[in-house]
């Protein structure tokens, strides 16, 4: 009888394979954030006063718009990555990790329609 090794083409995978797929995806959407809280921290500190007038005219271009809605976006997606590796590892029980995933899902498409609704209105 022969041992069938554990090695090389014939080896046998398992797993979710989302390694470095999602390890690219954290850091683009993580860069994507920075770009734009240094995009928002030069619109802030231009002189001026800073009251509800400014911020409505930040945000009035639409270039400005474009990317704040791929930030809301990025956060999103950056956000359901990081929780779905922490249900994936810590939480054993295949139904409670789905019923926490599904949860997730919701409450983050509720928070970007929210957000995007709330960039919409200025």
């Amino acid at each position: 009888m022969s041992a069938q090794p554990n090695f090389g083409a014939k080896r046998i995978v398992v797993g979710a394979h989302y390694g470095m797929r999602d390890w690219l995806s954290q850091r683009v959407t993580a860069v994507l954030m920075a770009l734009f809280t240094v995009v928002l921290l030069v619109q802030v500190l231009l002189p001026g006063p800073l009251g509800y007038d400014r911020w409505a005219g930040i945000f009035a271009a639409q270039w400005m718009k474009v990317l704040t809605f791929v930030v809301i976006l990025s956060l999103s997606w950056h956000a359901w990555v990081g929780v779905r590796d922490i249900w994936m590892d810590y939480v054993k029980p295949v139904g409670v990790r789905l019923a926490l995933q599904v949860f997730s899902i919701v409450w983050l498409v509720g928070c970007a329609g929210w957000a995007v609704q709330v960039l919409w209105r200025l």
